[in-house]
């Protein structure tokens, strides 16, 4: 896999910052270092800090804030995803129970607070404001992401706009986020440190876009949820908003009615239709444009070994099969 692959290749900072995220998880209360320490634990290609750690190196930083920072992304990460998974009712991520299944909403949700504000707290001791105001600006987005989220559950009217609008919010802004604070530590010129954060962008969304053709499309084992979890949430994303448009109208009908009721009864008749349809193929065209505009970012980088491992991350964004 090219992501462990590149861990290998960092590997005395990716356990610089594994020592970060396990000291500052520690708390006097045993259920809050418990369930953070199992969400943490559960697995992830610890994307995120990779991203703070080759924006950084990309422009010659040679300090430890970055990883300071790498954990606060996964920490704003984490807790995301400890909120998700109550909002969700998620029982199963990355082939595991998720918290809430094991310890109850409650306990998910408070601790999720609590990892979000020791994210803040490790922020603040970095002692930039360029970086708490990208922080500050990405966490608020995200929530925002959340609900536009929330209220487009259960509605198959939404298009394609709307649902892109989402994964910039929901998704892409915490990359965008991680790619722009490596910058900024490495002393990257203003249209540098844009250049980033439109890669981080970009890339973010073809995470997204992948993981919804995934959704139709993966191993359960390989991707440690079950086919069809998204339309069992009635979330409308884009494999189903285009078969709705390219559909027949019975098909059209169909998946809007399992969008409705958010139900697993005709997956069956609806994975046909997005076959039909070349769904899949149409939303790995999209993701694919993403990431032609994420490596295109990257042209005015210097060339050096950390720029390739960016390149080649945006090429594994569109080629995974998890």
């Amino acid at each position: 896999m090219f992501i462990a692959h590149i861990r290998d290749l960092l590997a005395p900072d990716m356990r610089a910052v594994d020592e970060v995220i396990r000291a500052r998880l520690d708390s006097n209360v045993a259920l809050v270092s418990q369930v953070a320490e199992y969400i943490i634990g559960s697995g992830g290609k610890r994307l995120r800090p990779l991203l703070v750690l080759l924006s950084a190196g990309a422009f010659s930083y040679h300090g430890r804030d970055h990883y300071q920072l790498a954990a606060v992304v996964e920490f704003v990460h984490t807790a995301t995803l400890l909120h998700d998974d109550v909002v969700d009712t998620s029982a199963l991520r990355r082939g595991k129970p998720t918290a809430n299944a094991l310890f109850g909403n409650a306990a998910s949700v408070l601790v999720g607070d609590f990892v979000y504000s020791r994210a803040f707290q490790m922020m603040v001791e970095v002692d930039n404001m360029r970086v708490m105001k990208v922080l500050a600006e990405a966490t608020n987005m995200i929530a925002e992401g959340e609900v536009l989220q929330l209220m487009n559950c259960q509605n198959p009217d939404i298009d394609e706009r709307s649902y892109l609008q989402v994964i910039r919010y929901k998704t892409a802004k915490l990359f965008e986020a991680a790619t722009r604070l490596g910058a900024i530590l490495g002393g990257a010129t203003s249209d540098q440190e844009a250049a980033m954060a439109t890669y981080g962008m970009h890339l973010g969304t073809a995470f997204q876009l992948i993981d919804d053709v995934l959704d139709y499309s993966g191993d359960h084992m390989t991707m440690g949820k079950n086919v069809g979890d998204d339309l069992s949430e009635g979330k409308a994303t884009l494999p189903l908003i285009f078969a709705i448009k390219q559909g027949s109208n019975d098909e059209a009908a169909l998946i809007r009615k399992a969008i409705k009721e958010g139900g697993l009864d005709e997956l069956g008749e609806v994975l046909s239709a997005i076959s039909r349809t070349g769904a899949l193929d149409y939303t790995r065209r999209q993701a694919e444009t993403e990431v032609l505009s994420a490596k295109q970012a990257l042209s005015g980088l210097s060339d050096t070994q950390y720029r390739e491992y960016l390149m080649k991350l945006a090429d594994f964004a569109v080629s995974r099969d998890h």
